[in-house]
């Protein structure tokens, strides 16, 4: 990811060394996840396939100028996820006062924003793939939703950092939760017992427990579906903090890390909720590597609010 000079990623390297530790963090994780597939505990998860529409949605968004109407022609191969697109575009966010709601998904499309409705369409394909049935789970998607859209808009704040890598690292952030829950037995109840103690975290509870996490589990996801190897990387370190200050790993990386503890931290504001211990114990370092300061934090949050109210 770009840096802009200052802001993101304040610890800049040449260029040829960034490159090398890229290379070596992301295959280090890479590695691991073969190695626990083959012959370690994520040999027993069972990992849905990658829908096909999704796959056909990330070719025409890879290109160098996605036709909208090709991404058009992907929502309306599903009549809910047109219903989806339809419903945002007619939404008091995105209809403008006196203006008539849209009733084709071309229209809808070009309202809300060629970006936005991929982002949109992602999310209801991986929602359909990877079905919550469980009361562990409550709210599972609108809450993978909301942490998508705070990291979206904390893309928008940022200079150079990629809003569809950021929206991607919110949706998959905890993923690895709903496909542990249904392919392990008992993980259940250890999401019970993690979310009880305070002498341990989460992920503690989980390796404790099963020898594996919802950090790695969702980093595996990531990488079966071959989605982008710096979400794989940051979906795997998004709870080991220590990356925060640890110059091998690649400054885009660090950068969906202390933007997915920031976006965390706003949705749980937004939900008046406590800080928990994550934001308690490494916001000052998530906070240092974005040079944001509190007044900066406490702007982003009050113009947060809307677009979260909205999800």
């Amino acid at each position: 990811m770009p840096q802009a000079p200052g802001r993101v990623g304040g610890h800049n390297r040449p260029c040829r060394s960034r490159q090398a530790a890229h290379s070596m963090k992301t295959s280090s994780v890479r590695q691991e996840l073969e190695h626990a597939r083959d012959r370690g505990p994520l040999r027993q998860i069972q990992i849905p396939p990658c829908p096909e529409l999704l796959q056909q949605l990330r070719a025409v968004m890879a290109t160098a100028e996605p036709d909208l109407n090709q991404v058009a022609r992907i929502a309306e191969a599903d009549v809910a996820m047109s219903a989806t697109l339809l419903r945002l575009a007619n939404s008091p966010l995105h209809l403008p006062v006196g203006s008539l709601p849209c009733t084709s998904v071309g229209v809808a499309m070009t309202r809300i924003g060629l970006e936005e409705s991929a982002q949109t369409m992602a999310n209801f394909l991986l929602r359909h793939a990877i079905p919550v049935k469980s009361t562990q789970l409550m709210r599972f998607w609108e809450r993978s939703t909301k942490r998508a859209i705070a990291m979206r808009f904390i893309a928008s704040q940022l200079p150079g950092m990629s809003p569809d890598l950021a929206y991607s690292h919110g949706l998959f952030c905890h993923v690895g939760m709903p496909v542990l829950l249904q392919s392990v037995r008992g993980y259940g109840a250890t999401m019970v017992e993690a979310a009880a103690r305070i002498d341990r975290p989460y992920i503690a509870t989980e390796n404790a427990n099963h020898r594996t996490d919802h950090a790695v589990v969702g980093a595996l996801v990531v990488k079966v579906w071959n989605l982008a190897p710096q979400l794989m990387a940051a979906i795997r370190l998004h709870h080991d903090f220590e990356a925060l200050r640890d110059e091998t790993v690649e400054p885009e990386i660090r950068t969906l890390i202390a933007a997915g503890l920031v976006a965390e931290h706003l949705m749980r504001r937004h939900e008046g909720l406590d800080e928990d211990a994550d934001w308690a114990h490494n916001h000052g370092a998530a906070l240092a590597w974005l040079h944001l300061d509190g007044d900066e934090l406490a702007q982003w949050d009050e113009a947060l609010r809307p677009l979260l109210d909205q999800a």
